[in-house]
C-alpha cells in the first residue's frame, strides 16, 4: 500500500451523473491514501484525458452516454496496462458486466457506494484482488466454464505461471497467492507480468478469460 503523504493511489473518476460524481469526490477527498486526479463524464472524454493523468484505479461508469463503459474500458486497457479499472453499475447486470471483466475491467461495485466500501476496493484492486459480489464471481466462473479451453498460447507458460494463473482464475488476490505458493508478493508480480506478456493482454480479466477460451 504506498505511504499515504508521499504516494497516494492514484484514481480517476469515470461518471456521467453529477450527484454521484460529487459523492465519490467527496469520499476520496477524506481519504489521505487515495488522491483523485480527474473526473470525466463520457468515455470519449476518458479516451482522450486519462493517459496523461496515469492512474493506477479507474471508476467507471458501466452505462455512460454514447460510448459505453464496457466499450470504454476496451479501448482503455491497451493504452493503460498499469491502471485497475472498477465497473460502477446500478443493478447486477450478470451480461454488462462480464463483458466489462472479459473487456479488461477488474471487479465492479453497485453504486452508490459506501465509503468505506468504495476506499476498501480501490485498496484490493490495487493490490491484485477482484471486488465482486458472490453471485457475480459465480456467474463469471460458471461462463468460462462453458467456453472451450484455449491452450495454444497457454502452452508456452511455465508450470509456476500455468499455477498462478489458475489461482488468478479461482479469484486469488496477488497476496493470497503469494502466501499459498510460499513465495514472495513481488515475485508473484513478475510471474504476472510475464503471463500478460506470453498471452497478449493487458489485465487479470484479460489473461484469466484468454486461458479458460473465452476471449
Amino acid at each position: 500500500m504506498p505511504d499515504p503523504k508521499n504516494n497516494p493511489i492514484r484514481v480517476a473518476i469515470v461518471e456521467d451523473d453529477p450527484g454521484i460524481r460529487r459523492g465519490l469526490v467527496a469520499i476520496l477527498a477524506r481519504a489521505p491514501e487515495v488522491s483523485c486526479v480527474g473526473q470525466f463524464v463520457s468515455g470519449e472524454e476518458a479516451l482522450a484525458g486519462l493517459p496523461g493523468l496515469e492512474p493506477r484505479v479507474i471508476l467507471m461508469d458501466i452505462n455512460l452516454p454514447g460510448m459505453s463503459g464496457v466499450e470504454c474500458v476496451g479501448r482503455l486497457s491497451g493504452k493503460l496496462p498499469q491502471a485497475h479499472i472498477v465497473m460502477l453499475t446500478v443493478h447486477e447486470d450478470t451480461d454488462a458486466i462480464f463483458n466489462s471483466l472479459a473487456a479488461g475491467a477488474s471487479g465492479y461495485l453497485l453504486k452508490p457506494p459506501r465509503a468505506a466500501e468504495l476506499l476498501d476496493a480501490i485498496r484490493d484492486v490495487f493490490t491484485g484482488g477482484a471486488p465482486m459480489s458472490a453471485y457475480i464471481a459465480r456467474k463469471v466462473v460458471q461462463s468460462f466454464k462453458k467456453a472451450p479451453t484455449a491452450v495454444s498460447e497457454a502452452e508456452c507458460l511455465s508450470p509456476r505461471e500455468s499455477e498462478i494463473l489458475e489461482l488468478l482464475a479461482q479469484g486469488l488476490a496477488y497476496k493470497e497467492i503469494a502466501a499459498q505458493l510460499t513465495v514472495s508478493y513481488a515475485t508473484v508480480r513478475t510471474h504476472i507480468e510475464r503471463i500478460y506478456t506470453k498471452l497478449h493482454v493487458h489485465s487479470r480479466s484479460h489473461a484469466v478469460a484468454k486461458y479458460l477460451g473465452d476471449y
